[in-house]
């Protein structure tokens, strides 16, 4: 095959796989009538990668043509390639680098070899630099100015934006024409160095799993660049803060920015991110009993700020001012995936510990034989899972989910749109929160959105703070080696208080319910309590023992969400305000 067909095979697969979801790609190759996609029924028996590569190879720019008058590409989507061009949902076949090529030269003109070396060291990172680490690569007081007008110049894209971190990115299409010209060849057959596995019919693609693992470099790199430049600047400060922090800290700070009925949604998600730390729990004994990791869901009516919630609070958000408050480098966003392709990149998280946030939960469960997997997944189990191509695991997974799902609402309970009977059994390995669009939390979302839209969204240093806290505790607690000398490790205490208040809490609940068979098991209590154990490693810094006691504040927030889940559970069949009132707070 000669370089150029080459090129545009490879240059087809990456537009399709953008342009597309898997969806789309199979009713392509199936229309198309393509060997590979011959006795596959659904997305879930193929992988996307796959899928985009079988395509590329089998069609001409005719067929691509006509691929994208039958079907409409995803509108967000800008891919500037050599021979392609989308742009607004259009397809060109001229391509677009002559334009980055003029871009390039002006940029050089302008900046000499300081520009150049700057885009160098963008390309030799992969395409992607970040606000911490740029400083060790570069120095010159025309930086930003620098990455400003590459920016103008459609050359790199602010890839992520945070109050104090920033990431800007290359898109992959670019990256040979930028690589030539900064080394001066007149071509651009340089290939990037990436491992691959075989087609059916022998052709070569990039493999997920190693490129997932190149992701999982970058995330490690992405935390500790964070946390070096937390202890050089902000140690001091971040440990006079976690002094006097604690959930009813953080409960105001939420309060204060989203009301009283939105905020709890960022609580649990917040309090989650301190849970990943995955710290011992021991009883008044000594004995370990469980540890503090947990899978967080929040499901209900669309519309109820669910991503806010979870997405957004994490990742951060610049288009509305919203700093991201997640541990950075931790939280693998899961946006698009499939859940064959999560199977797959799962093996690069054997043994570690991250956070998988899925924004559309209910996509996964489009795919047959999905439960099992996820299930064993969220048990931390060993995970296996054979195709007619392939042979994936075993391997164990040990890390945790943020997931949103839509279902439907009815007076007094709700119904999953999920259609497998068996879906129960995820959820109740989740601490779930149902999102009921009310009158109060209709107002308070307009609300948000008003404060937003008029540029009254505060966030201020504050989530700044709360990042740093968040990051070194997780830092402390996990033993990170930047910090593990200066702070002793702390496991978490449960108390005789804490198992006091959950068997109260219990007694009431099932003195309300008058049915013998009961909605939810007995993992909800498990979930409240690694909640409440969560909660506590706020504590950190004022806990003055070498554990961390469960405190009273937690508890009573990790007693809420009990009462109001087992009422959830249970078709509304009792009104939590009741058994709270009992129990003495609200």
């Amino acid at each position: 095959m000669i370089p150029e067909e080459e090129e545009r095979i490879s240059e087809r697969k990456e537009l399709l796989r953008r342009a597309y979801s898997i969806n789309h790609l199979f009713e392509i190759g199936k229309w198309l009538r393509i060997p590979y996609f011959e006795g596959i029924s659904c997305c879930w028996d193929m992988d996307e990668d796959e899928a985009a590569a079988e395509i590329s190879l089998r069609i001409t720019d005719d067929n691509l043509k006509q691929i994208f008058q039958r079907y409409e590409p995803r509108s967000w989507v800008t891919f500037k390639g050599k021979y392609y061009l989308l742009i607004n949902g259009k397809i060109s076949f001229e391509g677009s680098w002559s334009f980055v090529r003029n871009g390039l030269h002006r940029f050089k003109l302008t900046y000499g070899l300081t520009g150049m070396s700057l885009l160098k060291s963008i390309v030799e990172s992969g395409g992607t630099i970040n606000s911490y680490t740029i400083k060790d690569i570069i120095e010159s007081p025309q930086i930003y100015e620098m990455l400003s007008d590459l920016e103008d110049l459609g050359i790199i894209y602010a890839s992520h934006i945070g109050e104090k971190y920033k990431e800007w990115s290359i898109p992959k299409e670019m990256l040979p024409i930028i690589d030539a010209e900064i080394s001066g060849r007149k071509d651009s057959q340089k290939k990037q160095k990436k491992q691959t596995v075989s087609l059916t019919d022998g052709k070569k693609i990039a493999d997920p799993l190693t490129e997932e693992r190149a992701l999982v470099e970058k995330m490690d790199h992405e935390l500790s660049s964070y946390l070096s430049d937390l202890i050089e600047n902000r140690l001091e400060e971040t440990i006079r803060f976690g002094r006097n922090f604690s959930i009813v800290e953080l409960s105001k700070y939420l309060q204060s920015l989203f009301g009283p009925i939105l905020y709890f949604d960022s609580l649990l998600s917040l309090t989650q991110q301190y849970g990943l730390a995955n710290v011992e729990v021991i009883n008044p004994y000594g004995k370990v009993c469980k540890r503090t990791g947990w899978s967080l869901a929040l499901f209900g009516d669309p519309g109820t700020g669910k991503s806010f919630a979870t997405r957004d609070m994490i990742f951060g958000k610049a288009s509305i001012g919203l700093s991201a408050h997640g541990i950075p480098g931790r939280n693998r966003y899961c946006g698009g995936m499939t859940p064959a392709r999560f199977i797959r990149i799962g093996q690069a998280y054997a043994g570690r510990i991250f956070n998988f946030v899925i924004p559309e939960f209910n996509d996964f469960f489009r795919y047959r034989g999905i439960i099992e997997p996820l299930k064993i997944a969220m048990e931390q189990g060993e995970i296996r899972y054979e195709t007619q191509r392939e042979s994936i695991g075993p391997y164990r997974f040990t890390s945790f989910f943020v997931v949103n799902y839509n279902v439907s609402i009815y007076k007094g309970g709700y119904r999953v749109t999920i259609q497998d009977p068996n879906f129960r059994a995820i959820e109740d390995r989740m601490l779930c929160r149902l999102h009921r669009l009310t009158k109060e939390r209709f107002m308070e979302i307009a609300e948000s959105q008003m404060r937003i839209f008029l540029g009254k969204l505060d966030i201020g240093e504050m989530a700044q703070v709360i990042r740093d806290h968040l990051t070194l505790i997780y830092a402390i607690e996990t033993r990170h080696p930047l910090i593990k000398d200066e702070f002793p490790y702390k496991p978490v205490m449960i108390t005789e208080y804490a198992y006091n208040m959950i068997a109260k809490a219990r007694e009431l609940i099932l003195s309300e319910i008058e049915d013998e068979i009961l909605m939810f098991s007995a993992r909800l209590e498990d979930k409240a309590l690694s909640f409440a154990c969560s909660a506590s490693l706020m504590e950190y810094f004022s806990a003055r023992e070498n554990f961390i006691p469960v405190s009273k504040d937690s508890m009573e927030h990790a007693i809420r969400i009990y009462i109001e889940e087992a009422s959830i559970r249970s078709q509304g069949e009792f009104e939590p305000k009741k058994i709270l009132h009992k129990i003495s707070f609200l």
